[in-house]
């Protein structure tokens, strides 16, 4: 079996030997199953229309992955902090597990250099694509490894060596809330409006804004409302030095 592992492995394309390299030093192993990691890499920018017109992508494994991590994630918290309450452990699980907070550590761990892509096409610029990506991964991992080893990557590997849970529990990144207290204080009339939509597939992106006595301060996008306002509130929030 050895000699037919290495016999296969010199059979295999550069891209691919990068592609098991990556994996391996991510995760710890060679995959058994290399196609799940091809498909992780395959944004739906470039997804090619199978003969039973299905476009293959990563959006199916990022289904997965997003169910998967939430699960570990919650079961993580609800075992450390014994004594905290649900509205606390919701709250620092979402921190966890936004797509931002996901998009940085896809940079972090290194796989966003694996993703393919036609970036150039405006109506994939979404924020998201590496959140996206790092979801996916996590669903390749689950379906090649099965649950206990993916509940080990995730806490050993990616939980723990990259989250400060101190500082992610004191990081209030709820901006709008941030926003409506300051503007209480300070007697200003606030309001955030949804001032569009834009749709790639089956995905959509949402346009804020936040306006301060009539006047639209700060522009903000997300792939709901609720974080389209809130990224307009940070943004809000920087250009007023609040946080």
């Amino acid at each position: 079996m050895i000699r037919q592992f290495f016999t296969s492995f010199k059979k295999l394309s550069k891209k691919d030997k990068r592609l098991i390299a990556a994996i391996k030093s991510i995760v710890g192993y060679k995959p058994f199953r290399l196609e799940l990691f091809r498909l992780v890499t395959q944004h739906s920018s470039v997804a090619k229309t199978l003969p039973n017109g299905f476009r293959a992508s990563n959006e199916r494994l990022e289904y997965l992955g997003d169910a998967i991590l939430g699960a570990v994630v919650a079961d993580f918290l609800f075992k450390k902090y014994p004594f905290k309450d649900e509205g606390f452990l919701t709250e620092i699980r979402s921190r966890i597990v936004n797509r931002e907070s996901l998009g940085l550590l896809a940079k972090k761990i290194g796989i966003n250099d694996m993703l393919e892509s036609d970036l150039k096409a405006g109506k994939y610029q979404f924020k998201s694509i590496y959140g996206d990506m790092m979801e996916a991964f996590i669903g390749a991992v689950y379906i090649d490894r099965g649950y206990k080893f993916c509940q080990k990557f995730i806490v050993s590997k990616l939980i723990i060596p990259h989250f400060d849970l101190d500082e992610v529990i004191e990081n209030n990144t709820n901006y709008k809330s941030i926003l409506i207290e300051w503007s209480q204080k300070e007697n200003k009339t606030l309001s955030f409006d949804i001032t569009g939509m834009i749709e790639a597939g089956r995905k959509r992106e949402f346009r804020a804004e936040v306006n301060l006595d009539g006047n639209t301060i700060a522009e903000g996008a997300g792939l709901n409302k609720k974080k389209a306002e809130q990224n307009a509130a940070f943004k809000a929030c920087q250009k007023l030095k609040l946080s």
